[in-house]
């Protein structure tokens, strides 16, 4: 039996190898048709699972698809639409003020930059990633709460924050693994190692990666 608990190399690549083995596709769980749906999806996503964002999604984008439809709307006609979404105050407002900017600043269109999407109202730097990697397949490895999770269990991370963990991430995977694998780790975070139900003591990853380990880890 390997002994993955002395090299993080060798559990990062067990983890791909596996993560591989079980989700050889990885279709995008946010309802869309075009970068600007995705984003807009992206945005009602947090704090909110996404088959709920893709139970509201359909009125919205009925409505307005494109920011020069969603600028036509009010911000309360938006809200009133978003609310099953939560922080649908919040939301609504980031939504038609980035739909504004994306018509005045960038010809209607969403660019394909980080830095000009975190300029976006609601768009900070994992919303922007996951746009970079799933509408114009540029190299990002978006880590959420879920990820970030995952990364301690299976101690790929020290770190204390998402910033951290994606670092460690990126330096620990091929860059050409990154779009895929993130899908695949939160799939993989979904169906064996949840929140509740593993710990790192539960799941096949977990107890391979640490046969001994009888406690729930800490997180940071």
């Amino acid at each position: 039996m390997i002994d993955y608990t002395t090299s993080k190399k060798r559990r990062a690549e067990y983890v791909l190898h596996k993560l591989e083995e079980l989700y050889p596709e990885t279709p995008i769980p946010l309802d869309h048709k075009d970068p600007y749906t995705l984003l807009i999806a992206v945005l009602l996503s947090a704090q909110c699972t996404d088959e709920r964002v893709n139970q509201v999604t359909p009125h919205l984008f009925k409505k307005a698809d494109t920011p020069q439809k969603m600028v036509k709307l009010s911000v309360e006609e938006i809200k009133a639409i978003i609310r099953p979404c939560g922080l649908s105050p919040r939301k609504s407002k980031a939504i038609w003020e980035l739909s504004d900017i994306l018509i005045k600043q960038h010809g209607g269109v969403v660019p394909a930059s980080f830095e000009d999407l975190e300029a976006l109202p609601g768009v900070g730097h994992k919303t922007a990633s996951v746009v970079m990697s799933q509408a114009f397949d540029v190299p990002a490895f978006p880590v959420d709460t879920h990820i970030h999770r995952l990364a301690q269990n299976w101690k790929l991370t020290s770190g204390k924050n998402v910033e951290q963990t994606e670092k460690d991430l990126k330096r620990l995977f091929p860059e050409e693994t990154w779009n895929k694998l993130h899908l695949q780790i939160i799939f993989y975070g979904r169906e064996y190692c949840t929140a509740r139900g593993c710990k790192g003591i539960v799941c096949p990853i977990c107890t391979t990666l640490y046969p001994k380990r009888r406690k729930p880890i800490e997180k940071k």
